[in-house]
């Protein structure tokens, strides 16, 4: 336990160890959903937190890692368009916050991209095996994943629909 935590009090304490529990189980979803595990966390942590927006530091210290570690989470949460980066005018510190809005709809629009991957990967190794051996299986599987990736796709068109008019 660092010297800043022992001085905190316990409820404090508690209550970080609370947080830090919901954002392990939270991550652990996230990650199985397609999500590399460390920017899980972060974006775990930053949905669960109150603040509006965090330097690399505050999200370092709240999920307690190094701050190379949140570098590169940060780095796929921004790709992927799930957090934004700022700056403020005359400062050199960036603050990254959760897009405001579909959270959500950008968690699993995050995973076209991997379902698209599967597909080719899979579709692939069918035409190699061919009908032979697990070629079939591999095909039927291929066309799972492509009907999986284009309902993916429009559920997440309705979803948009949706949130315009809920009525």
């Amino acid at each position: 336990m660092s010297d800043a935590e022992q001085m905190m009090p316990s409820r404090w304490q508690d209550e970080s160890e609370g947080l830090l529990r919901v954002v392990e189980r939270i991550a652990l979803i996230l990650n199985e959903a397609g999500i590399p595990r460390m920017p899980a966390r972060v974006l775990a942590y930053m949905l669960a937190d109150d603040a509006d927006r965090y330097s690399a530091a505050a999200l370092a210290d709240g999920v307690r890692v190094s701050p190379a570690a949140i570098s590169g989470a940060v780095r796929y949460l921004t790709a992927t368009r799930m957090v934004v980066k700022e700056r403020e005018p005359g400062r050199r510190a960036e603050f990254y916050r959760v897009c405001e809005g579909d959270v959500c709809g950008m968690i699993v629009a995050a995973w076209i991209p991997v379902l698209k991957q599967w597909e080719s990967v899979v579709e692939s190794a069918a035409v190699e095996l061919g009908a032979n051996g697990g070629g079939h299986r591999l095909a039927e599987a291929t066309e799972f994943i492509a009907f999986l990736r284009g309902e993916t796709e429009g559920m997440l068109g309705r979803w948009v629909e949706y949130r315009r008019d809920p009525g």
